[in-house]
């Protein structure tokens, strides 16, 4: 590609990103202010019950409520532009403030479950190529299969009831003790079961397509070729079949984080994680618009990031696609 061409795929990947993320915004704003429920519950509680008609009008007013949605959307969008996101509803502070207090405990859960789910699925898949229709292959297959199945939330409730309430092993919600802030077993502890749940609950679908991805490679005609100049089978595997899917292998790695981040989210509100799940199902429930439109952006951002990457890998490894 000349300098000029890739000037304008960059502007064109630019632009499709932008958007993407107002049209997200846009959706979002329109659907969280239409939903039933009262957000001054959420900044004011109990006492809205007691409000007269002129006080109510007042409060909604003082939150800018009282004007069209289409006028807050616009004020918003303003406001953003500046790196004003307003005030949470629920935590009476910064929005920006109380996302920075739990994006941190996201990051160590997600991170840590995608660091072992792929490498545990690459490991795996290589296992069951190898072992093609074999029992161990057949037998991983099965197990696989079954727990790919069970749904994260119920996964989550029956090692809450036996490892923590039956057991006592482990905690059953929150990333740490109260007082044991700093303390990195006590964390640990407290990683274990919802990172279990994470990894449980993607490991599967990416080994299985490492493993069909390994064995159309294995059926590959330069293979024939490299088992008749008497190549080994460990050979064959690992210096070319391997290296062979590794572009393809990243690809499905960047395209994977959001569906890994979503399972996280959903992991976070059963564990009762201070998390940005926790955050966005608390955000969703007591109508706390302006945390709930920086959790959703965010969300968006690495969604859509992440999916340009893997088209971008992808067009690297088939220049037709980017036709």
């Amino acid at each position: 590609m000349s300098k000029k061409e890739i000037g304008i795929y960059i502007i064109k990947k630019i632009l499709l990103f932008l958007a993407s993320i107002f049209l997200l915004s846009v959706i979002v704003f329109y659907i969280s202010r239409l939903a039933p429920g009262d957000p001054l519950v959420s900044y004011y509680g109990e006492r809205v019950e007691k409000m007269s008609p002129e006080e109510h009008d007042w409060a909604m007013e003082k939150l800018g409520l009282n004007e069209s949605v289409s006028v807050q959307y616009v004020k918003w969008l303003s406001n953003a532009f500046h790196g004003e996101f307003g005030i949470s509803y629920k935590y009476k502070m910064d929005v920006l403030e109380v996302i920075s207090g739990r994006v941190g405990n996201t990051m160590l859960l997600g991170g840590i479950g995608f660091v072992l789910i792929f490498t545990l699925a690459l490991l795996l898949g290589i296992l069951c190529a190898w072992h093609e229709e074999k029992w161990l292959d057949k037998i991983i297959c099965q197990v696989g299969t079954v727990t790919s199945c069970i749904p994260e939330f119920w996964f989550s409730l029956v090692l809450i009831l036996f490892f923590a309430v039956e057991l006592h092993i482990l905690p059953s919600s929150g990333a740490y003790t109260i007082g044991k802030e700093k303390d990195i077993a006590d964390r640990i502890q407290h990683l274990i079961l919802p990172v279990t749940v994470v990894v449980l609950g993607h490991l599967w679908y990416y080994a299985y397509m490492i493993r069909n991805t390994i064995l159309v490679e294995v059926r590959a005609d330069y293979v024939l070729l490299a088992k008749s100049k008497g190549l080994t089978k460990n050979k064959i595997l690992f210096h070319h079949c391997l290296r062979n899917i590794i572009p393809s292998y990243l690809s499905i790695m960047a395209i994977s984080v959001p569906h890994i981040l979503g399972g996280t989210y959903i992991v976070e509100t059963v564990f009762s994680y201070p998390g940005l799940g926790t955050l966005a199902y608390e955000s969703a429930r007591y109508k706390d618009y302006n945390l709930l439109m920086v959790l959703c952006i965010l969300t968006g951002i690495v969604v859509v990031v992440c999916n340009m990457i893997a088209q971008t890998i992808n067009e690297r490894i088939d220049p037709r696609i980017r036709q």
